[in-house]
Order: structure tokens, then C-alpha cells, then sequence
């Protein structure tokens, strides 16, 4: 009983490690036409502006399961080079929480022809985030006094920036960005008040690389787009991959879409069963689908966790409301769904 209990329990932390980060987890939301929530160079992409809302909850029958609330908005000033965007995120897991705001800056440099139905642009985003982690403690009991355990709600904030570049050009794209670029952060929530030499115990790097790629195939009422998108945390060296593919259909009062994505982690959990030793590997399959209807837009994802040892049997859901506004129909002659 006891190796089965520390078997889900190391499994169970492999498998939510996406969400064991500071600021906001990278989910699949990136999908639903979301660049913008995880690379600050697409704020501001497009002609207009886009409103985007998403909330996703993990294990519905389990009590205190991890929960994402997110709602961005970024737009392009006027005929202006320059973009900006506003993010504010809830993220609870357990007894731990963090609520944040970024606010982004960023500046499109138009490339090659002057031709303006012509998407060839080249992006760069900054986003600075102010974030406030909690730690509830209040329900912690133990016989013996811990003096890791305040037995109070503890919660400090913190400040760091996010960087982004990206390259869009027709039916192509590919982005990149550090987020939690700078170190120093000694997150003092989860070492407050210890006794134990507790500057040994500070991670104060938390930056995270993050780069996407991407193509739209097909120019009549169909299209395809295949995409990667890799993350790698320095600090742990952990590494996940997406590889995700879309279709698009035009229909009269706009679009549908539907896609796949598959997420694999190069990192595993080592484990003994029975006798036998294994290993498993965070490996999530997300199917996604959605509609753009005149302005609006509608996608719900739900992600289900592959492998012999899982914490619930239950997936993961997310569902995504988002509004387009000061846009002209199709500013660029080219299926590209981010910038028209």
C-alpha cells in the first residue's frame, strides 16, 4: 500500500508539472487563436483587437483540483506599428494559489514588399507581471511543532518580465519567448519564517523557453495547419513538446475549426510495481474544437492523460469565449487565422 500510495503520488506530480510554474501554466488554449496569452510579441497582431476568457478545471470530483481563470485583451494603436495587452489570471492548486496581471508593449516592423495585402511582419513583445502567490496553511496539523508550518495564510508578491519575438509571414509563423526572464525572485511564500537556513533553500530562477511554429495549407473553403510548439524549464531541464494539427472549414456566418494536439514530456517518472520497474512519461492527447461566428469566438478543449498510472481517471476541461473587434474582413490575402 505504501509503494502504490508514493507511486501516484510521484506520477501525479510528472503529470501536473505544467502546472507547478509561476505565472501562467501553458496549456492548449494557445490553439483557440490564444497566441497572444503565452508569446507577448502578438499583442496587437492584427488590425484590430481581441478579447479572449478561458477557465479550466482538472478532476471535477476532486476537492481542491487545479484551476485556470484567464482573460486577456490586447489591440493595435490606431495605424500605429505599436500593440499593447492586459492579462489577469487566477491559478489555485490545492492550498496553493496565484493571481497575476502583465501588461505588454509591443512593436510590428513591416518586411520586404509594400504591398499591404502582404502579411510579412517581424514582432517584438515585453510584458511586465506582477504576482501575488499564496499559501494556506491554516488547516496544516501536526503533533510535533514544525517550524516550516506557520499555520497561517502566507502570500507574497513578485515582479519579473516576459519577452517575445515572433515572424509572421502569409500562412506561415513561428514564435519565441522567455517568460519569467529575470532571476532573483526569492518567492519567500514557501520559506517564510524558517529556521533552517532557509537561503538554501531558495529556486530563484524560474525562466522558461517557449518556441512555436506553424503553417496554414489550403486556400479554398478548407485548410490545414500543422504546428510544434517546445518548452523547456532551465532550471529542472524539463522539456515538453506539442505537436498539433487544425482544420478550418468556411461557412456562412464564418468559420469552424476542430484539431488534436499530443503532449509529450522528455522527462519521466521512475517507478516500482509488482516487482518490476518502469518509467512514465507525461503524455496528454487534447482534442479541441471551436467556431468563429461574425465577431465571436467558441472553443472548448478537453485534455486526457495517457499512461498505466493515473491519479483520476477524469480529464481535464477548458473552454474559451473571445471577441474581434476593429477589424476589417480579412485585412491580408492569406488564411492566417492570428492577424485576419
Amino acid at each position: 500500500m505504501k509503494y502504490n500510495f508514493l507511486l501516484i503520488l510521484v506520477l501525479l506530480l510528472v503529470g501536473s508539472k505544467s502546472t507547478a510554474q509561476e505565472g501562467i501554466p501553458v496549456y492548449f488554449d494557445y490553439l483557440s487563436d490564444n497566441y497572444y496569452l503565452v508569446f507577448p510579441s502578438m499583442a496587437g497582431i492584427s488590425e484590430g483587437g481581441k478579447i479572449r476568457a478561458t477557465a479550466r478545471k482538472q478532476w471535477f470530483d476532486v476537492d481542491d483540483a487545479p484551476s485556470l481563470q484567464t482573460i486577456n485583451a490586447h489591440f493595435r494603436l490606431g495605424d500605429s506599428p505599436s500593440g499593447i495587452g492586459a492579462i489577469v489570471f487566477n491559478d489555485a492548486n490545492g492550498y496553493h494559489s496565484q493571481t497575476g496581471l502583465k501588461l505588454t508593449y509591443a512593436h510590428h516592423l513591416r518586411m520586404g514588399s509594400n504591398d499591404v495585402r502582404v502579411l510579412n511582419q517581424l514582432s517584438f513583445g515585453l510584458s511586465a507581471t506582477i504576482l501575488q502567490s499564496s499559501l494556506d496553511e491554516t488547516e496544516f496539523r501536526s503533533v510535533t511543532p514544525d517550524p516550516a508550518v506557520a499555520g497561517i495564510k502566507l502570500s507574497a508578491s513578485y515582479t519579473n518580465v516576459d519577452i517575445g519575438l515572433s515572424y509572421n509571414f502569409q500562412e506561415f509563423y513561428t514564435h519565441f519567448a522567455v517568460t519569467n526572464a529575470l532571476t532573483g525572485s526569492k518567492r519567500n511564500v514557501y520559506y517564510r519564517d524558517r529556521q533552517d537556513n532557509p537561503d538554501q533553500l531558495v529556486i530563484d530562477n524560474i525562466r522558461r523557453f517557449l518556441v512555436s511554429a506553424g503553417y496554414v495549407f489550403g486556400r479554398n473553403e478548407w485548410q490545414v495547419e500543422p504546428s510544434v510548439l517546445f518548452q523547456l524549464t532551465e532550471f529542472t531541464k524539463e522539456k515538453t513538446m506539442d505537436v498539433n494539427a487544425k482544420v478550418y472549414r468556411d461557412v456562412d456566418f464564418g468559420r469552424i475549426w476542430g484539431g488534436l494536439s499530443y503532449r509529450r514530456s522528455f522527462d519521466g517518472a521512475q517507478f516500482q510495481n509488482n516487482g518490476s520497474f518502469g518509467e512514465q512519461r507525461l503524455q496528454l492527447i487534447t482534442p479541441i474544437v471551436g467556431a468563429n461566428i461574425n465577431n465571436f469566438m467558441v472553443s472548448y478543449n478537453y485534455s486526457y492523460q495517457m499512461g498505466d498510472i493515473r491519479f483520476d481517471n477524469g480529464g481535464f476541461h477548458q473552454i474559451t469565449l473571445g471577441y474581434d473587434f476593429g477589424q476589417t474582413e480579412r485585412k491580408y490575402d492569406c488564411y492566417c487565422p492570428a492577424a485576419n
